[in-house]
């Protein structure tokens, strides 16, 4: 249809994650926002390639960009050069930056789990039988290992962060389009991550998820604030994902599900009025 905004929405419809079908996911979300907008699918590696043609690109459930790391750098560079219209916006601090952010919030006194990246500050981490040790550019676990204080002195610093391993009672995910939340999940096992259920936040999980949100400053997108309620009933920060956060759509009730796409939809109006002015 002559005027609809053209969108180039990325995605690797082969890609294969424990626990998730991420091509359903897309497959979904693109069979509806067809509805609105005129549509391509492209995996990851051909983008670069064809942002001229677009009038934005939409990066979903594309992979972790460790698999394609300078395909992904030379996307940026290229949407940067041409002024490409890219949601979720290429300014995110989460995860599209890599994990560094948590250091700068463990600093600034945010409620998220204790990460240092030196051997000097090992000292400041509290007390635990085990510590998460992870690459800071990293994604679905990749590279990750949990180690004895022991070992930590040993370790090779620069590109690793590690965290004291928490004794949680269950991860939540707050799934977040611009700034406001549409639905939360959550995985009562802590040996299933991906086991989710509905979750009804309260008005103080919500301030929490929120205040990340606001640290993030995207005006548009999607993002996913992951969190874990410890033994004391606190929550705290696991990971914002700003780049391509899994959505679980499949988990939701109709009308949720629903009302995300609409969401998203007016969100890309939005994104694409604000951008276009």
């Amino acid at each position: 249809m002559p005027g609809r905004p053209r969108i180039l929405f990325v995605t690797d419809l082969a890609y294969q994650a424990r626990g998730r079908r991420y091509c359903d996911e897309d497959i979904f979300l693109t069979s509806r926002l067809r509805t609105e907008f005129d549509l391509a699918l492209c995996h990851p590696l051909d983008a670069a390639a064809m942002l001229d043609v677009f009038s934005a690109v939409v990066v979903r459930n594309s992979g972790p960009v460790l698999r394609y790391r300078a395909a992904y750098e030379a996307f940026r560079r290229v949407a940067a050069a041409r002024g490409t219209r890219v949601y979720n916006p290429l300014t995110g601090r989460g995860d599209m930056a890599g994990k560094q952010y948590l250091l700068e919030l463990t600093a600034a006194g945010y409620p998220v789990i204790p990460t240092v990246d030196r051997p000097q500050d090992l000292g400041g981490l509290p007390e635990a039988a085990e510590y998460v040790v992870k690459p800071k550019i990293g994604a679905d676990s990749i590279g990750m290992r949990v180690l004895p204080r022991e070992r930590l002195g040993g370790l090779a610093y620069g590109e690793i962060l590690v965290q004291p391993r928490i004794d949680f009672r269950y991860e939540v995910s707050f799934y977040f389009v611009d700034d406001v939340c549409q639905y939360a999940l959550y995985a009562p096992d802590p040996e299933r991550r991906w086991d989710l259920r509905p979750y009804e936040p309260t008005e103080a999980d919500l301030a929490f998820a929120r205040r990340f949100v606001d640290w993030n400053t995207l005006d548009h997108g999607i993002q996913r604030v992951d969190a874990c309620r410890d033994q004391d009933g606190r929550l705290l920060l696991v990971e914002l994902e700003d780049l391509n956060p899994y959505l679980s759509l499949d988990l939701l009730p109709d009308p949720t599900r629903d009302a995300f796409v609409t969401a998203m939809a007016a969100s890309l109006h939005r994104f694409l009025a604000t951008t276009l002015a």
